[in-house]
């Protein structure tokens, strides 16, 4: 990353601390360190091919470790005790950071430039070998808050890959402007922020094209195997000679309940009772002399 320093810039130690991390940075951007906006100082501008954020940088009085907290009257504690910065209190720095992203807003729309993609940031610089995290890394919608030095810069790399969502909207001729709006006086030439990765022309968008939306015919079904084509055949003559049966046996009801029955025969109509029939004389033995006989 090119870095550029106002000159006679009096740097802290934090700040010093923060300019050799960012030009060990491989990403593409230009630092502007100890920008004067207006009557505002900032700490930093990074300038990326997707945005902008305004850094406000501090360090440590004393070797302090711990979790990083931000209260609700704008104190900050660690280790559930206050901040100790070197420079000044940590009571209004959230503050502080968000006035110094609406004076580079307000300068870029002065100029006539986009200022959508202006964000900031509290980068606390802890003595080396001391563990510092913070509980949350949003402070405001736009304001995060980061921990680095040159040993560990893991945060602030991350939080600027963050950019890399957006559009490529900082080209070459873009940079120089906005360094011209922040009154930088340092700076870089057209070949160095091409070296440095920035584009010449902003890419031209990719065009959308209409998806027209096609119906396809439905897939055809896989070939059933032999023994599901053997099942289907069975099942299906099952089928037909279920319908078969079903219709000879409605044809027999049918011709069973026909209009002109056949008639009758003979022996139906003959009377299954007996007629009486006289009881034939016996014959009596006469005796002799027996008279009537």
């Amino acid at each position: 990353m090119l870095v550029r320093i106002r000159p006679g810039a009096e740097l802290t130690g934090a700040e010093r601390e923060l300019v050799d991390c960012l030009r060990a940075y491989p990403s593409t951007g230009l630092a502007l360190i100890d920008c004067r906006v207006g009557d505002r100082r900032l700490g930093a501008v990074l300038v990326t091919p997707r945005g902008i954020t305004v850094l406000e940088v501090k360090g440590f009085r004393r070797r302090q470790s711990g979790l990083l907290t931000a209260t609700a009257d704008g104190g900050w504690m660690i280790s559930d005790s206050p901040l100790d910065l070197a420079e000044e209190p940590s009571n209004g720095l959230t503050d502080r950071v968000e006035h110094g992203v609406h004076a580079v807003r307000v300068a870029l729309e002065q100029a006539l430039q986009d200022s959508r993609h202006v964000s900031g940031a509290v980068v606390l610089v802890p003595y080396r070998g001391v563990v510092v995290r913070p509980a949350r890394t949003a402070l405001r919608p736009g304001l995060d808050v980061l921990v680095a030095n040159t040993v560990d810069a893991h945060e602030l790399r991350v939080y600027l890959e963050g950019f890399s969502a957006g559009p490529r909207e900082w080209t070459i001729e873009r940079v120089l402007n906005t360094c011209t709006t922040l009154g930088t006086t340092e700076v870089p030439s057209r070949a160095e922020l091409a070296e440095e990765g920035f584009d010449s022309n902003r890419p031209a968008p990719t065009p959308v094209v209409p998806q027209v939306r096609r119906f396809s015919e439905p897939a055809p079904p896989p070939d059933p195997s032999r023994q599901g084509k053997l099942a289907g055949i069975a099942l299906f003559a099952a089928a037909l000679l279920g319908i078969l049966v079903v219709f000879v046996v409605v044809g027999v009801a049918l011709f069973q309940d026909s209009p002109n029955p056949r008639p009758m025969s003979d022996t139906s109509q003959t009377s299954t009772t007996r007629a009486p029939t006289s009881a034939t004389p016996r014959k009596t033995e006469c005796w002799p002399f027996q008279q009537d006989c």
